[in-house]
């Protein structure tokens, strides 16, 4: 999995008012991502442009030779199930199934075999720490331990690129330093990228780039010194 995410000259309009004002950039294959920028200025939005969540208004996404504002409803879906994960601010775990089973449930999808899934999904629940809650409902877990099940769910299905909008938002100060080291630790492990939404710059720091939206363009775009 070594193709580049690229964006070219990106816009998105929501009735008339611009979100997105001409964003080009490229997310090179194992890179870690940090988008930052204030409430409203654009960033959640590109994270979903550029996940094939949204279409663009205009320009394009293109994922190696895909690009991804050309294809239908349905193969859009088929390609963000088989390569991409995500990992949302609030876990959106199924709330009816094991943490084993949320996590088994990507790989399920792309056709893996019962076994083959839960084996899997087994051994990214013993990565993370959770083994021993892996037949327990995210209900009764911590909320920590409920995002590394996300984490562990969206990374099931091998994706190129895990896409994060703000996954320590709802934790405290100590339980983020926590999730983050083991978020960017098992995305490093795995060669995937990862793009990631966040207001906060500590959170950030543990990514390899930061990028800054500002009104719907890209204001700053700088190296970051990766915290190990």
């Amino acid at each position: 999995m070594t193709q580049t995410l690229s964006l070219h000259d990106i816009t998105k309009d929501y009735g008339g008012a611009p979100v997105l004002a001409g964003i080009s950039l490229d997310i090179q294959p194992g890179e870690l991502v940090a988008v930052m920028g204030p409430s409203g200025s654009g960033k959640s939005t590109l994270l979903h442009c550029m996940s094939g969540v949204l279409r663009p208004s205009d320009g394009t996404v293109s994922f190696g030779d895909t690009q991804l504002s050309a294809l239908g409803d349905s193969a859009r879906s088929r390609l963000r199930l088989e390569n991409f994960g995500f990992v949302f601010q609030d876990g959106q775990l199924l709330p009816e199934l094991s943490n084993m089973d949320n996590v088994a449930l990507p790989a399920l999808l792309c056709g893996a075999r019962r076994s083959v899934a839960r084996k899997k999904a087994m051994r990214l629940l013993d990565q993370l720490g959770l083994g021993e809650l892996a037949e327990r409902r995210p209900a009764e877990v911590s909320g920590g331990q409920a995002q590394r099940v996300a984490i562990a769910r969206a990374l099931a299905a091998n994706p190129a690129i895990v896409f994060a909008d703000e996954p320590t938002g709802a934790l405290d100060q100590s339980t983020g330093h926590e999730v983050m080291q083991l978020l960017t630790t098992v995305v490093r492990q795995s060669g995937a990228s990862m793009v990631m939404v966040t207001h906060d710059p500590k959170v950030a720091d543990w990514m390899d780039r930061r990028v800054e939206i500002r009104d719907g363009i890209i204001h700053d775009d700088r190296r970051l010194e990766v915290i190990r």
